[in-house]
């Protein structure tokens, strides 16, 4: 009787407290913030920070004098507030930062902003002694569903920091698998043109587990009569550089192929089914834009092959960071409940930007650029064009065999053809920055065109 009247004591006890706590934060019919309301503040006051927009300032980011956040301009602009542009400076199309969504975020701030407390998440694991947010796992099949990129049913999902991570983890348990039937090195291979990606984490880690071996073209007969090579092969599907919706060449028991899905979303390619192999990798750099982040998962069907992905994740870096798993299940609730929001507007900019690329390099008899068929698109039930993160650029005449140069002279800054396993008269030029990047870029390719001799004038 007496641990009764207690317990009942130390409830009313706790409601009474509760509606104090709910007094207190809601005062003069409005919600008055405690504890995140000084963070609230430092985030409005630096995003009110005007920067002519050509990029923003950020509350980590370069300070001034009085040591408050100063403007980080976008390439060839410069001053306190990014108004001066720099006339002569270089344009930038190398890199594949996915700055072209921030636009999106910056019209979607409020389902996409984010406190955290101090003492957020502080475990290495969660409640579940597991290193992975259930409702983000959850909220990737959801999103896989309703975009119709990949399926997710009766399929184990791993998280790592980037693509990057995965990739390799998903090589160390595919290498795993291979090795009861060989004690040889795995061969990596992956289709000319390739992300050099491969080819860099194979021979910097420098394994006895791997080696790389080049294209997969070479190694087509030789795995499929040699039962003692045990082969891995990358596919990039879109690829990069070139957008083509790759499939794999190498097939046999002996051959396992891990499926490089960074950039299958209606931004950059039409969805025709969705995505279905054994083993595939996505990115959240290449979906909402935040390579920053360093989010990525895979999707994997085998068990063995996930309980090994595990392993290598719990090893190399015991999971991915608490605060980035929950910066991507904000955002990845924000494009749920918004619907085809950031779809469209992604999939609009990246055509406009490849639509004006196509026709600027249509000029000319010097450069052509990679062809794509269109497919019909489930995601828009329609058939649509391609809208490639980068353009694959190849210098059509024999005395510009050497493409990075012509462009570099021409104040353009590329990715060389050979770094991606193909001949010097090829360049990818990234289309994913920003708009000032993708502007700086089409002037200089006018200007380059406007001087070739032949080139059709418009």
């Amino acid at each position: 009787m007496v641990k009764s009247v207690y317990v009942a004591s130390l409830a009313s006890s706790m409601v009474v407290n509760l509606l104090f706590m709910i007094i207190n934060i809601y005062v003069g019919g409005e919600w008055s913030l405690s504890w995140s309301s000084k963070a609230e503040a430092e985030a409005e006051a630096v995003s009110e920070i005007a920067c002519s927009g050509h990029r923003r300032a950020y509350l980590d980011g370069l300070v001034g004098d009085g040591n408050e956040p100063v403007c980080e301009c976008n390439t060839c602009y410069t001053g306190p507030n990014c108004s001066h542009f720099i006339p002569h400076c270089t344009a930038d199309a190398d890199s594949g930062d996915p700055l072209f969504l921030e636009p999106f975020w910056m019209q979607h701030s409020t389902s996409s902003a984010l406190v955290v407390s101090g003492w957020h998440r502080m475990s290495y694991s969660f409640n579940d002694n597991t290193l992975i947010s259930q409702h983000l796992e959850s909220l990737i099949r959801k999103l896989h569903a309703f975009v119709g990129t990949a399926v997710t049913q009766d399929r184990y999902i791993v998280f790592g920091a980037g693509s990057t991570q995965v990739l390799r983890a998903a090589a160390y348990a595919l290498s795993l698998a291979n090795s009861s039937s060989s004690h040889s090195p795995t061969r990596v291979v992956a289709s000319v043109p390739y992300y050099v990606l491969y080819k860099q984490q194979v021979e910097y880690f420098n394994s006895e587990k791997f080696k790389y071996e080049g294209d997969a073209h070479t190694w087509r007969n030789r795995s499929e009569s040699d039962a003692s090579t045990n082969v891995i092969e990358f596919v990039t599907s879109p690829n990069n550089p070139d957008g083509l919706l790759n499939k794999a060449v190498l097939h046999g028991p002996n051959a396992k192929t891990i499926y490089d899905r960074a950039y299958y979303w209606p931004h950059f390619t039409p969805i025709p089914a969705p995505a279905d192999e054994d083993l595939m990798v996505f990115t959240l750099s290449k979906l909402t834009g935040h390579a920053g982040s360093r989010f990525g998962w895979a999707v994997v069907k085998d068990e063995t092959v996930f309980n090994k992905m595990v392993l290598h994740m719990q090893v190399n870096s015991i999971g991915v960071s608490k605060d980035t798993q929950l910066r991507a299940f904000k955002l990845l609730k924000a494009i749920l409940e918004e619907g085809t929001q950031i779809f469209d507007f992604a999939y609009q900019t990246m055509k406009s930007k490849w639509e004006r690329l196509a026709t600027t390099l249509s000029l000319s008899n010097r450069f052509s650029l990679q062809k794509i068929n269109p497919q019909y698109c489930f995601f828009y039930n329609k058939v649509r064009e391609s809208s490639p993160a980068y353009a694959w650029v190849k210098c059509e005449k024999e005395e510009d065999k050497g493409c990075y140069a012509v462009l570099k002279a021409a104040t353009i800054i590329g990715r060389k053809g050979n770094v991606f396993g193909s001949e010097d008269n090829y360049v990818r030029l990234s289309l994913v920055r920003s708009q000032d990047d993708l502007d700086i870029l089409i002037q200089r390719l006018q200007k380059l065109v406007s001087e070739e001799d032949g080139a059709i004038s418009m």
